[in-house]
């Protein structure tokens, strides 16, 4: 491949998107030269630069690794502030960020919670904390 050629996607970033709204799952990719897991759309691997992603299902649960709260939100989510934007390490690997919209004040959240992915209406990874997995919309 020329080197300004960029290499074929095996889908579209909308295709990808729609994946979580039409499916209720989270989807990532597996690295197939370094073993690298991510939950973000790209071309190449960030480790290794190779462009031999394999699209695997990644696991709807993991552990907060970072959070702000957002009070002046983009338009999309004007309704829904305060709200979490979290990082979360996956289980079995891999980070994804998202957001949570029941988490409005700092002491309802604390790096190591346990959350899981909660399919919405709205766009982007949605989390609710585990304990509330069962009892949240």
């Amino acid at each position: 491949m020329p080197a300004d050629e960029l290499p074929a996607a095996p889908h579209t970033v909308a295709d990808w998107f729609r994946g979580y709204e039409e499916n209720g799952r989270l989807r990532g990719f597996r690295c197939a030269h370094c073993g690298l897991v991510t939950a973000t759309w790209g071309l190449a691997c960030p480790r290794c630069g190779r462009s031999e992603y394999v699209d695997r299902d990644l696991p709807p649960t993991g552990a907060v690794v970072a959070y702000t709260i957002l009070s002046v939100p983009g338009d999309d989510f004007l309704n829904d502030a305060p709200y979490a934007y979290v990082v979360v390490e996956l289980d079995g690997g891999g980070r994804v960020t998202g957001w949570m919209p029941t988490v409005r004040d700092p002491t309802q959240l604390a790096i190591g919670d346990r959350v899981r992915f909660h399919p919405g209406y709205k766009p982007g990874v949605q989390f609710v904390k585990e304990s509330d997995a069962g009892t949240s919309a």
